[in-house]
């Protein structure tokens, strides 16, 4: 047995529980997966709430979909990794079907070898389980806009854990002119220091105030129904927090994989691509609830991180 937190309903925080959890058994082209780190994304809350109802898994269920950690076992057929190695993963791939039911808020998980990558070599565990998702997410949305060298962009939520990496890949990998993005009044220095730009206080200013256009539009945080009119008129609106946004915008859950992780590994390894953490973190096992608290308040900057799993 493990130590895990679970839920056997939707709901609240208030059904989270910690408490003992069989240790998986790894499968076909699976590895078992010690967890040294383990982050949180909005999805682990929207996800507990029942807002994935068309994709349950079963009860109990563990959340959380990054970690970072040792290979303890592996199944028939993986080739590619070997007990010790360090690596990390976005495990939960939600447009493949169910998802699965135990998460990455456990001492253990069993993970697809096609969804696992080696930890880069200059980072902890704790700044490798802050990114796959944020940053698979921020990647593919690049990807889906087919965004090109020389173009701008506009980032709605950059002080963000999707946000605060898209700003990075804008400057450092996708070569845009321009980025723009928003914060709040305390977080503007800091999302300038990601590579914006410009940053726009929110508080102050909305979006019909903004006479530029951009030939990108990314909303982190689910404002598509306002942000779409800073776009130009054939630009890529995509919308990443409302499943059913503004008839503007496009919504998408990002599609894991390992392959697009190696590909951002010499970014990583160069320094060019920086995890952001919240200064809060990070919190330890016992202190999830907490976790969950200060991530639902959206008052994080950067990724939640846990650690260490024990």
């Amino acid at each position: 047995m493990q130590k895990a937190w679970f839920y056997n309903e939707y709901g609240s925080i208030d059904v989270l529980q910690f408490g003992e959890f069989p240790v998986p058994k790894p499968g076909p082209g699976e590895i078992l997966l010690k967890i040294r780190a383990a982050a949180l994304n909005p999805v682990d809350y929207k996800k507990r709430e029942g807002l994935f109802r068309s994709a349950d898994c079963d009860f109990p269920a563990v959340p959380g979909c990054d970690a970072a950690g040792v290979v303890v076992e592996v199944g028939d057929g993986v080739s590619k990794f070997k007990i010790g190695d360090e690596v990390y993963s976005d495990i939960q791939h939600f447009t493949a079907g169910r998802p699965k039911q135990l998460g990455t808020l456990a001492q253990y998980t069993v993970v697809e070898e096609h969804l696992v990558a080696p930890k880069p070599t200059n980072l902890s565990f704790e700044e490798a389980a802050s990114l796959p998702l944020a940053v698979l997410t921020a990647q593919e949305a690049f990807d889906i806009a087919k965004f090109e060298k020389g173009q701008s962009v506009f980032i709605v939520g950059g002080a963000g854990g999707v946000g605060s990496l898209a700003i990075q890949l804008a400057k450092h990998v996708y070569g845009a002119s321009r980025i723009v993005s928003t914060a709040s009044t305390g977080k503007l220095d800091f999302v300038k220091s990601l590579g914006a730009d410009l940053v726009i206080d929110y508080t102050k200013q909305s979006y019909d105030q903004i006479s530029e256009k951009f030939d990108f539009v990314f909303d982190t945080i689910g404002e598509a129904a306002k942000s779409h009119v800073v776009a130009k008129e054939e630009a890529k609106v995509l919308d990443i927090a409302s499943f059913q946004p503004h008839p503007r915008a496009e919504f998408f859950l990002v599609s894991p994989s390992a392959h697009n992780l190696e590909k951002l590994q010499p970014y990583i390894e160069s320094e060019k691509l920086k995890p952001v953490i919240d200064p809060k973190s990070p919190y330890s096992f016992s202190d999830v609830i907490e976790a969950f608290k200060h991530q639902e308040s959206g008052r994080a900057k950067g990724k939640i991180v846990i650690s260490p799993i024990e």
